[in-house]
């Protein structure tokens, strides 16, 4: 009989593992090495986007004995799918569960699933490293064993799991791990649980903070520093809830930076000190980069999610980080909230928009099992989907209606907005509306009107449709916002052909080879550019002409006219680690 058990991971996106199916396999291999001959443990990872056929023809020729699958949201309703295939092709598999998405309603579940054997709730590493002692060697009984949900019940809750206890799962000395893992992100937990209690969210449960080591976290990134991997997301709820650990890390991440390596941090700004603050002002630019949940700046909608949160701090903090030009910072803002109207919710955006963030995240409120959101909901008059992942319908405060224009809204400023392709033009653009928020309103409804959302434009139209956008609200700024446009253009790539709503570039194409000549031999602005032509420097670089100082800060000065035309250098070797713009210089010679 196949011995095999059978972690399973089904992923948002290939570029994602699964920390949680690792761990458990470092964990049983760290403590339980020596098994009875035959008895295997191993990992499988998918997507979502594969087809459920496929996963189930790759289990069906594992032919496990036992196959746990790992459960969220954005995974379940294929697993639910494969559970329903899966006891017709391997009937002697014992299926298993775990994860946030079952361990809230594990009961209910059980009856729900008659094919299920059972589902490991709470913290997973002990429970199942007994499972594998009762499969392999019989014992415990599984009415034995804390933490599972079977048919025969519930057998009680298992206590808190020792960080501390916790293998490292990344051995860069292995070549399955380099194989596994590579091109991925990797995950790393420096701490558990959450001091917070954030109505929405499961971490509000486990309110005991655990910390690792911190010497024996010092020498786990150091191996992630040696092997230069891309990037390591932090999974800790709250990162910096403890000052001191989180100082600790950031000083050793600058002091030990390989100049590649990416960090990942969700963060409480509020709690930033000012030590902190002077450790991030000189890191390497993209050393780190950080994810800060404002979700509301309503302080009654504050209050009714419990969640404390000192805006005027954070919003100094954001600030003071934006200013030192070398951290990404991504805001959350979540819609649906008790007590969060449309108008409300307007604000909300308005002031975190204010903020400058380099990524500007419009969420939807998701009705998570076992929240305390999912108890408060009939209260609040919140409707939300029945499958995953749960996202709010309406509310008492906000409409379907509401919700459908703010979903537009959503997609207006992850297109225009978070993609960083629009950065000198959508600020001129603004001054036309109100409020950024009735900017993207607008859009969102200009886009509908034109059918847009259904035909969406591709990647290079969005700047024909936001010129288009732009002169039906200021047409007579239409030579302004051509400009802009084309500098955002051309800060991104090197154009092979000019836009169709470009005027001809009428620089005098004799002077600019006796430009490109004179870099070649003495360079003045292409110095890193060393043994090309003056004919290659031509078409790696380019050379545009302007009427409007675009490429200024301030969105006043960009619109006044210039006495006479500037000249801009791109420079596509040169890019900003944060926004990966290319380098330019306005020209200094009569061109």
């Amino acid at each position: 009989m196949n011995k095999t058990v059978l972690l399973i991971g089904i992923n948002a996106k290939y570029i994602h593992s699964n920390p949680a199916i690792h761990g458990l396999k470092a964990y049983a291999d760290h403590y339980y090495p020596n098994r009875p001959n035959g008895c295997r443990l191993t990992v499988a990872e998918y997507t979502i986007n594969q087809q459920a056929d496929t996963i189930l023809a790759d289990l069906y020729q594992k032919k496990p004995q036992v196959a746990a699958f790992s459960c969220y949201i954005w995974n379940w309703r294929m697993i639910q799918d494969l559970l329903g295939e899966l006891p017709k092709l391997l009937p002697d598999t014992a299926l298993w569960l775990g994860g946030p998405e079952v361990s809230f309603h594990a009961q209910a579940l059980i009856q729900e699933f008659p094919q299920l054997t059972g589902i490991m709730v709470g913290e997973g590493e002990d429970t199942f490293l007994e499972l594998l002692h009762h499969y392999w060697e019989h014992t415990p009984a599984l009415n034995d064993i804390k933490g599972i949900v079977s048919r025969s019940g519930f057998t009680g809750t298992r206590a808190l799991t020792d960080i501390n206890r916790l293998p490292f799962f990344y051995d860069f000395q292995k070549t399955d791990t380099s194989v596994i893992f590579s091109n991925r992100i990797l995950y790393y937990e420096s701490q558990r649980g959450c001091p917070f209690q954030c109505a929405y969210c499961l971490s509000s449960i486990d309110k005991t903070v655990r910390l690792r080591n911190i010497d024996t976290v010092k020498s786990e990134l150091k191996q992630f520093l040696d092997s230069r991997v891309p990037q390591v997301k932090f999974i800790d709820r709250t990162f910096n809830c403890n000052g001191a650990h989180a100082l600790s890390i950031w000083r050793y991440l600058k002091e030990n930076d390989n100049g590649v390596t990416n960090f990942h941090f969700e963060i409480a700004a509020d709690l930033i000190s000012d030590e902190q603050l002077e450790i991030m002002r000189d890191m390497r630019p993209g050393l780190i980069q950080l994810e800060i949940g404002v979700q509301s700046t309503n302080e009654t909608t504050l209050r009714a999610i419990n969640r404390r949160t000192d805006i005027d701090r954070l919003s100094k903090t954001v600030a003071s980080i934006h200013g030192f030009q070398n951290i990404h910072q991504h805001l959350d803002l979540i819609a649906g909230l008790p007590y969060e109207d449309y108008e409300s919710f307007a604000h909300s955006f308005n002031d975190v928009y204010a903020m400058e963030p380099n990524q500007l995240q419009l969420g939807f409120l998701k009705v998570l099992k076992g929240s305390p959101i999912e108890q408060q909901a009939a209260e609040y008059g919140i409707v939300y989907a029945p499958n995953p992942p749960y996202e709010v319908r309406y509310t008492r405060w906000l409409s379907f209606d509401d919700v459908l224009n703010l979903k537009g809204i959503e997609e207006m400023v992850e297109l225009y907005y978070n993609s960083n392709q629009f950065a000198h033009t959508l600020p001129v653009l603004a001054r036309e509306f109100a409020s950024p928020f009735q900017m993207y309103e607008a859009l969102s409804n200009y886009y509908r009107a034109n059918g847009y959302f259904t035909n969406t434009p591709s990647r290079t139209y969005r700047y024909q449709v936001l010129l288009e956008f732009a002169c039906s609200v200021a047409g007579d700024k239409r030579a302004l916002f051509i400009e802009l446009l084309l500098f955002d253009l051309y800060l991104r790539e090197n154009l092979k052909s000019r836009p169709d709503f470009a005027p001809e570039n009428t620089i005098d194409k004799e002077l600019l080879r006796r430009f490109f000549t004179q870099e070649a031999q003495n360079p003045q602005y292409l110095k890193n550019y060393q043994n090309y032509t003056s004919t290659q420097l031509l078409k790696m670089t380019h050379v545009e002409r302007f009427s409007y100082p675009v490429w200024h800060e301030n969105p006043v000065h960009q619109a006044v006219r210039l006495k006479t035309p500037a000249y801009i250098l791109f420079d596509y070797q040169n890019r900003n680690a944060l926004t990966h713009d290319a380098a330019f210089y306005e020209l200094s010679l009569n061109i």
